[in-house]
């Protein structure tokens, strides 16, 4: 088991810098370059503070010019919001100017508050559709000169400039949950990307069978790398876990406030949660984010990613920031690369040894 790292941008109000927002985000992604991370993730989102991301190849390419080897993937770009020609375009020039490092991973979509905004208020389970047509489209286009007649998209004979450095094209990423989906991106010859949201560990363990399942509906198709996300927190002692506890309940209930579409976005900032939604659910409960979320000790940590690598898991992906102060993701960053990954220094061995407090 490998692992990557997903960072976001992130502003809950005004008064936090968007520059000094940026830097922090840059640290994180150097010192999981540093510390032997395989990928970078950066998401697309749109006139939401939350996640800051109206571009990720834009923010990539600021963070491959201060990074040497990892490689920098999109978590995700969002089907619907895309032209064909101009995501093969986009993504092939990225990864031509970054020397093959683009992972291009691809999803039909989060928040109905987006779509709403950018695709023309469609709901959001319809994505699907836009995302099954433009994939394939797409690959055609990074082979050659192809016309498009479909749903969504039409246009006469075209194709990507440039084409991508990686032949015949960059390894691509389905985010996925539901057995549809799992079940096309197989088909599709793609990677999965799946992640447990904000439910209980036992979640893990459900993830695992269907990829499991799906493996052995496709019994001829090659067996693609299977990636999970989850917020992590490393810490030094037990009676630190408050902190990362409480930003993870405040983060999942914006979450589910954007996917609703009930957040009461006000100049981009979602009104501050009402903790009184999270008494009577229990995946908000103090207890249950601290035993479903990748949050503890070192120690604590190793055990419940052996739960992970148990379900055939290739890359565990750390979910860097979710509200937590800079400085406690510096610090569960820090531990993870050298009380953690040595653990498992078989598939991930740290480049640099980072200094501990």
């Amino acid at each position: 088991m490998k692992f990557s790292i997903a960072v976001n941008m992130e502003r809950f109000d005004a008064s936090q810098d968007m520059q000094g927002v940026a830097r922090d985000a840059l640290e994180l992604v150097t010192l999981a370059d540093q510390g032997g991370f395989e990928v970078a993730w950066a998401a697309e989102h749109h006139t939401i503070e939350l996640t800051v991301g109206p571009n990720p190849f834009t923010l990539l390419m600021h963070w491959a010019a201060h990074t040497s080897r990892i490689r920098l993937g999109t978590a995700v770009v969002v089907a619907p919001y895309w032209h064909p020609i101009r995501l093969a375009g986009e993504a092939a020039l990225f990864d031509v100017l970054t020397g093959g490092r683009l992972e291009l991973g691809i999803a039909r979509g989060a928040f109905q508050y987006e779509f709403d905004r950018m695709g023309s208020g469609i709901q959001q389970r319809k994505g699907f559709d836009y995302l099954k047509e433009l994939l394939p489209t797409v690959q055609a286009l990074w082979q050659g000169d192809t016309e498009h007649h479909g749903r969504f998209w039409d246009f006469p004979m075209a194709t990507s400039v440039p084409k991508p450095l990686q032949q015949p094209y960059p390894p691509i990423w389905i985010a996925a949950r539901d057995p549809e989906t799992f079940a096309w991106a197989v088909e599709s010859g793609a990677n999965i990307m799946a992640t447990p949201l904000s439910r209980p560990h036992a979640e893990v363990g459900i993830l695992g069978r269907r990829f499991a399942e799906t493996l052995a509906k496709f019994p001829d198709r090659p067996r693609p790398r299977f990636l999970m996300l989850r917020r992590v927190c490393v810490y030094d002692r037990p009676e630190d876990a408050r902190i990362p506890i409480d930003a993870s309940i405040a983060y999942g209930l914006a979450f589910d406030s954007l996917f609703a579409e009930t957040a009461g976005v006000v100049n981009g900032f979602a009104a501050p949660s009402d903790p009184s939604r999270a008494a009577h659910r229990p995946e908000y409960q103090p207890d249950m984010v601290r035993d479903g979320m990748v949050m503890g000790t070192p120690d604590e940590v190793v055990a419940k990613l052996r739960d992970y690598e148990a379900v055939g898991l290739d890359q565990f992906c750390y979910g860097a920031n979710f509200g937590l102060p800079h400085a406690v993701a510096r610090r569960s960053l820090e531990l993870f690369i050298t009380k953690v990954m040595p653990h498992f220094a078989s598939t991930a061995q740290p480049k640099v040894l980072l200094a501990t407090a």
